[in-house]
């Protein structure tokens, strides 16, 4: 799959926002720990070139844009730092450290998702944040950013945890005025595939990280379980994949989404190779993995491999007035398109094949 990517795209990152090109290039990074072959490392330093400039300014980044988004390819920025030691590295890793200290939080202290959405925070962008923080924190020595990053984890797990069913609903709008939020409770309605992946594929990484004697790691690691616990139990039984509305497999219209499933994998096969998990939890992991590979994954008649069924894109509200409202229904997520080969299913199924090839 990696060298698919790279021989169809030689350069993947076509802006330093692009997120889900990140996730790709994070995969293939872990392709190059495993083989050592020099082409997968050569083919990110590239991508990130392109944009990293000399004195650490990042082309097509803008700090004050507050969008938790652009934060994720900082990760990108960090190995290349501690592998090269080239110092335009270590100062836009710094430029992007620089934007969570402005970056508007919630009353409570969470990163907004973005500026664009205020009072809001999304699974999503726990994901897109806290990894880089915390290795930002290990590798530049800031420990008492330790527990700012964990309290990302536990305060959006805090607000969007359904107690019932441990499943974690999309988004939590703090002043309860999107037309999405409970106005209970400010959660929105469902149970987004990719927006829990997203959420514990966060905490597997985040750990990588965390001092072993942080007063909050047991807490992250409890919390990690909860939300494997819950994710296994609403998995197909016959294919061994999610759902892309994960609690209602059975509905017509919902269907076998390749990223979630991806995510999953990595996220349980991580977690048990690092001892978060029991190893019972493997089963499941391995069974999604063969799911991905009998039904979502095809070969062209190029030899290209491509996975399939993975949304494009799902997010809630709108920007401009002239959008369609997204109400985080389950029609709403349903209804969003399907395609081959999305960055955030590729770069997921990368990243969980090398943990099912580490441990599964």
């Amino acid at each position: 799959m990696a060298d698919s990517v790279m021989e169809r795209e030689p350069l993947k990152l076509k802006k330093w926002g692009a997120y889900d090109s990140g996730v790709v290039l994070k995969g293939i990074e872990q392709v190059w720990r495993e083989t050592k072959e020099q082409k997968y490392f050569d083919y990110i330093k590239t991508n990130v070139d392109e944009y990293v400039e000399a004195d650490g300014n990042i082309k097509t980044y803008d700090l004050e844009e507050y969008n938790i988004d652009h934060i994720n390819n900082g990760k990108l920025l960090l190995m290349l730092y501690q592998e090269t030691g080239e110092e335009k590295y270590k100062k836009a890793a710094y430029l992007q450290r620089e934007q969570l200290k402005t970056h508007p939080r919630t009353s409570e202290g969470g990163f907004w998702h973005k500026n664009i959405y205020p009072h809001q925070m999304w699974l999503d962008g726990i994901y897109m944040g806290a990894p880089f923080y915390a290795e930002f924190a290990r590798v530049f020595n800031e420990p008492e950013n330790f527990d700012d990053v964990a309290h990302q984890v536990i305060l959006i797990s805090k607000h969007t945890r359904d107690p019932k069913t441990g499943l974690y609903y999309h988004g939590w709008d703090e002043s309860k005025q999107q037309r999405w939020a409970n106005p209970e409770t400010g959660v929105s309605p469902n149970f987004w595939g990719r927006a829990m992946g997203w959420y514990v594929m966060a905490i597997a990484d985040i750990l990588d990280f965390f001092p072993e004697n942080h007063p909050r790691r047991n807490e992250l690691i409890n919390i990690f379980q909860g939300a494997i616990d819950a994710v296994v139990k609403v998995r197909d039984s016959v294919t061994g994949l999610w759902y892309q509305v994960l609690d209602q497999g059975n509905r017509p219209g919902n269907y076998h989404e390749a990223s979630a499933s991806a995510m999953f994998v990595y996220a349980i096969a991580k977690g048990v190779r690092k001892g978060y998990l029991a190893t019972k939890y493997l089963d499941a992991a391995r069974e999604g993995f063969e799911g991905i590979i009998n039904n979502l994954i095809e070969i062209d008649e190029k030899g290209f491999v491509n996975l399939t069924q993975v949304c494009s894109v799902a997010g809630l509200g709108q920007v401009l007035p002239t959008e369609p409202y997204r109400d985080g229904s389950f029609e709403y997520y349903i209804s969003e398109p399907v395609v081959a080969n999305d960055p955030k299913g590729v770069g997921a199924f990368i990243l969980a094949s090398i943990e099912m090839e580490k441990g599964g």
